[in-house]
């Protein structure tokens, strides 16, 4: 979690949400990264889990992420979320929980939803506080307050 708090740290040029996310496999190697570039790439689909799927994807020349770990500093939503199972990632550890688009036990379940092929194992709140005060702050940041 450590690293993919370093990435999103990554984002504080920017104006994109401070998410980061690493892939492992299951050596412990670390074989994808990102961290949030909507705003800095015009993607919508730039959020930190999908860029550290694709990274992992290209570096493992496969789709399929079993045996894969990914970790991210906020609880994925639903795209993220409907990534991960498509990707066949074995795990999910994600920090702080997102009440109002978390798609990993929060507002919905998309990873458990037993109509679904393949459901990751789930590990939530590691380092949440951390997690969560960088959103914080960045948001407090975004509206003027302090």
């Amino acid at each position: 979690m450590r690293l993919a708090l370093e990435r999103a740290v990554l984002t504080a040029a920017s104006a994109d949400v401070p998410v980061g996310a690493i892939v492992v496999d299951a050596d412990g190697e670390v074989v994808g990264v990102g961290c949030n570039a909507r705003e800095l790439t015009g993607d919508p689909t730039a959020h930190a889990e999908v860029l550290a799927l694709r990274a992992a994807s290209a570096a493992l020349g496969t789709w399929r992420l079993s045996g894969c770990t990914l970790v991210v500093t906020l609880e994925p939503c639903t795209m993220c979320a409907g990534a991960l199972v498509l990707a066949r990632v074995s795990r999910v550890v994600f920090g702080a929980t997102d009440a109002k688009a978390g798609a990993v036990g929060s507002l919905w379940d998309v990873v458990r939803d037993r109509r679904l092929n393949h459901r990751p194992e789930v590990v939530g709140g590691v380092l949440a506080a951390e997690c969560g005060e960088l959103l914080r702050a960045f948001f407090e940041g975004r509206r003027g307050v302090s």
